[in-house]
């Protein structure tokens, strides 16, 4: 395998590739970073790196990604303070290079009869903080677990819910505003509208309050209605978000709202609901079994507390496959407020370090 992998001075290299608008360099120098280390990776049609290690089973995927949110933010070392500083630092290169540390240590056995029997496959999707079109174009070969790297405070996680959006179309009819009663008002109805909503969650056939993740959400979002201020409006709008838990999916989400509006709206107004068109599949909420041998692994591995994830992540499409757990250094908010995706994004070297470790150790107890 080479020379040992350094998870800090990779972060020390990564950090300053710039990889908000083009992920190409980033991946250059991930594929070159496996080779120099004896792992032959490959870029699928969907831009995704995949490398693989050992053979058979239990089969491990560790999942991350490479892109970052705009605007870039310069690299910067402070070892006084003991961070690296700058764009992806903690989302997600740090996780990444505690995900490399444990992928390139893992005690594979080629021929799957010894200690390190199983195989353990690296699986980086380049496009997460926008359509997530690498995550919902991988396919894997029976996987066992996940391990998904993001900022967690090396918390393991072990839920998140998940993220829909859509539009909420009323219909009426236009008229004079003299005369308004010769019309439908569309804006009229937005009243019952909102009011479906602050009930929506009341239904007997709701989703239950998650232990972990709490109750799901429903909030409007965006108005658009009306075209000429002396009309009856024919037409207005209402944006919709919804975090969601488990087990609610998209699909069933849109067919319970549409069912619950058509109970408030007057019967005279027009209702349709319509999800958000996407070339991917929603980010559906998902959590995992805590008894799961990927979370009893990790949470051994690295001493820490199971919790939730506060953000969406492809966790959502990979937790429909196997156990799945998120998990890395580096925090989305501090006391001082934002981090990841902000102009202060840092990511501390010692839990760099830790991440590193604990992934390693997880990884071998999985595969024993």
């Amino acid at each position: 395998m080479g020379e040992a992998f350094d998870p800090v001075a990779f972060l020390d290299e990564a950090v300053p590739i710039q990889s908000h608008e083009d992920v190409s360099e980033m991946r250059t120098f991930l594929v070159d970073t496996l080779a120099d280390h004896g792992v032959e990776a490959h870029v699928d049609d969907a831009g995704n790196t995949i490398a693989t290690r050992g053979s058979g089973d239990p089969h491990v995927v560790l999942n991350t990604h490479i892109d970052t949110v705009p605007p870039h933010v310069p690299y910067e070392r402070d070892d006084e303070a003991g961070v690296i500083r700058g764009r992806g630092s903690c989302d997600a290169k740090g996780p990444l290079a505690a995900l490399l540390a444990g992928f390139l240590a893992a005690d594979v056995d080629s021929e799957g009869d010894g200690p390190g029997r199983g195989r353990v496959t690296l699986a980086i999707s380049p496009d997460e903080e926008t359509l997530s079109t690498g995550a919902a174009a991988m396919k894997f070969d029976d996987p066992d677990c996940f391990i998904v790297g993001e900022p967690t405070d090396l918390d393991v996680c072990t839920a998140a819910k998940g993220r829909f959006q859509g539009t909420i179309t009323l219909t009426g009819e236009n008229a004079h505003a003299a005369e308004p009663e010769s019309g439908i008002n569309a804006i009229s109805a937005v009243r019952a509208v909102i009011d479906a909503i602050a009930t929506f969650d009341d239904r007997p056939d709701a989703p239950p309050v998650h232990p972990q993740l709490g109750g799901a959400t429903l909030t409007p979002t965006m108005v658009d209605g009306g075209t000429a201020t002396n009309q009856v409006p024919a037409e207005t709008s209402i944006v919709v978000d919804r975090r969601s838990v488990p087990p609610e999916t998209a699909d069933g989400f849109h067919a319970a709202l549409l069912e619950h509006l058509r109970e408030y709206v007057p019967p005279e107004v027009g209702v349709e609901f319509a999800l958000t068109e996407r070339d991917t599949p929603f980010l559906e909420a998902w959590d995992t079994d805590e008894e799961s041998a990927v979370v009893q692994a990790l949470t051994a591995a690295a001493d820490a507390e199971t919790r939730h994830f506060t953000a969406a992540t492809e966790a959502s499409y990979f937790a429909r496959l196997a156990p799945t757990v998120v998990f890395g250094p580096g925090v989305l908010a501090d006391e001082g407020g934002a981090v990841a995706h902000s102009p202060q994004e840092y990511v501390r070297i010692a839990e760099v370090e830790q991440a590193a470790e604990a992934v390693t150790e997880a990884i071998a107890t999985l595969l024993s």
